[in-house]
């Protein structure tokens, strides 16, 4: 077969898991693999006023297009750039009188794409959303309703439309973006935001230890000249060091799953059975179900499903209570959980993790910062025991759990907390993402305050508790103006 080349990496047969890519050269850790411009992108329906629907960046007070009044941007130099996505839209919309599900103004988007560059627009493109895979016959009757609904709405929202499209059409972008979709983040990383399509990114495959991750660059808009910008585009990029020759994976799925569990999700989601070497050989799951050794004696397995029993439960009513921004029940709640996980289940515990994760971000909020430390510290000792050491989740809570014994005046452990999470987003984000700017600022700083504390303890901690009375005064001062 002939085969599609794109720069480093190249379209192959990859068996029963249809085509994929690998490389054509050695890559090295934190290298971007490729980089690819969105086909078509849009803010979350919950976001729409919050978010600029050209750079994807949040925004206080965006400008709203004074046409539909639905979409909004940073700026006028924003909404010039986004105005050949936007035009057929915005006219829709006006038309309509109400801009529909975030899944219809995504597939009208690529069509409007597709109608006017026939398919491909990028002489880089490897493949058309037509001959994407919509595994609409493996969709279950529940999700083909839901499917339907979508298909009556589009064709609703392009009446106007100069061409219409048959509903086996329509249905299989609705298909396509179902399973190929990727998730679009804010400009710091850390809240997803909207979703887009990239066809490129759509022949990668899954793999549960995946050697690629992807991350959103939102370019620069920065420029009064709109033909000067930058697009919005993801990269994909090595986490380790890649033969040539080797097939390009990314994961699908959080890791911190079982192995069953992830299988399903994926089964589910994305329409295919995974056999990647962790699944099959359920790599790692005897930890993330770990029990805690006391001289030597583990607990009885009647104890381990009480306890498991028990967490599954309060997990549940922690979560309830969150939701509720009861966050004192919240901490409550936890305690009363980890009085009882601790003593039976190991620190890689799924379950465990999941209450450290929860009660030391709601301890930060509430400004308990040591206490919230003590427990984000351990949440990162588990984490690196489970997962892929250069996953940028890990990275960002070993950024989190860094600012958050930085807070607790803990600047020995915050210094090295920050430096490996530099460390790791170096590979997963590179040095000009936004949140590894912020990682090198907080690094430098926290140097700066370490060198301070060896020198002279007593010092550093009267400089900063004076620094924190000077907040809270300066703090006290705005809000009663």
């Amino acid at each position: 077969m002939t085969l599609q080349k794109m720069d480093v990496v190249e379209v192959f047969a990859a068996g029963e898991k249809g085509r994929g890519l690998r490389t054509t050269k050695e890559m090295k850790a934190g290298e971007v693999v490729f980089a690819e411009a969105s086909f078509a992108a849009v803010v979350f329906d919950s976001l729409c006023m919050h978010v600029c629907h050209s750079c994807f960046r949040r925004q206080a007070n965006p400008h709203r297009c004074a046409q539909c009044k639905f979409a909004h941007y940073c700026d006028r130099t924003c909404q010039r750039a986004a105005w050949e996505e936007h035009k057929q839209e915005c006219a829709a919309i006006r038309q309509r009188g109400k801009a529909p599900s975030e899944n219809v103004r995504l597939a009208a988007r690529a069509v409007w794409r597709m109608q006017k560059h026939k398919g491909k627009i990028f002489d880089t493109q490897l493949t058309t959303l037509d001959l994407l895979e919509d595994h609409l016959s493996a969709m279950t009757p529940e999700d083909l309703k839901k499917l339907k609904v979508d298909v009556d709405n589009f064709q609703d929202y392009l009446r106007s439309n100069k061409r219409q499209y048959s509903a086996d059409y329509v249905s299989h972008i609705f298909g396509v973006i179902n399973c190929n979709a990727f998730t679009l983040s804010d400009q710091r990383g850390l809240q997803a935001v909207g979703v887009g399509l990239f066809p490129n990114l759509c022949l990668v495959n899954h793999d549960c230890w995946p050697n690629c991750t992807v991350i959103l660059n939102h370019g620069s808009q920065t420029a009064l000249d709109s033909a000067l910008h930058s697009h919005r585009r993801i990269e994909l990029r090595a986490l380790e060091k890649i033969p040539e020759g080797t097939e390009l994976t990314v994961s699908y799925v959080d890791f911190l799953n079982l192995s069953k569990d992830r299988q399903k999700l994926l089964k589910k989601q994305y329409y295919f059975d995974c056999k990647c070497e962790h699944c099959s050989k359920g790599i790692k799951d005897d930890l993330m179900m770990a029990v805690k050794e006391t001289d030597g004696k583990k607990p009885s397995a009647e104890r381990v499903k009480e306890i498991t029993d028990y967490s599954v439960e309060a997990l549940a009513k922690i979560e309830e209570a969150r939701m509720e921004g009861d966050f004192h029940k919240v901490v409550k709640l936890c305690r009363e959980c980890l009085e009882k996980q601790e003593p039976v289940l190991a620190d890689t515990h799924l379950y465990l993790l999941q209450v450290f994760k929860v009660i030391s971000e709601v301890l930060s909020y509430q400004h308990s910062f040591k206490e919230a430390a003590e427990y984000a510290g351990r949440m990162v000792e588990g984490y690196v025991k489970l997962y892929h050491p250069n996953n940028a989740q890990l990275g960002m809570a070993t950024m989190r759990a860094g600012v958050t014994h930085w807070h607790a005046g803990l600047i020995e452990a915050a210094h090295g907390l920050v430096c490996k999470a530099y460390a790791i987003l170096m590979v997963t984000h590179g040095p000009h993402h936004p949140i590894t700017k912020d990682l090198e600022a907080m690094r430098t700083q926290t140097e700066l305050e370490l060198r301070m504390f060896k020198k002279n303890e007593h010092a550093y901690h009267s400089m900063r508790e004076e620094a924190l009375t000077n907040k809270h005064m300066t703090s006290r001062l705005v809000k009663s103006k």
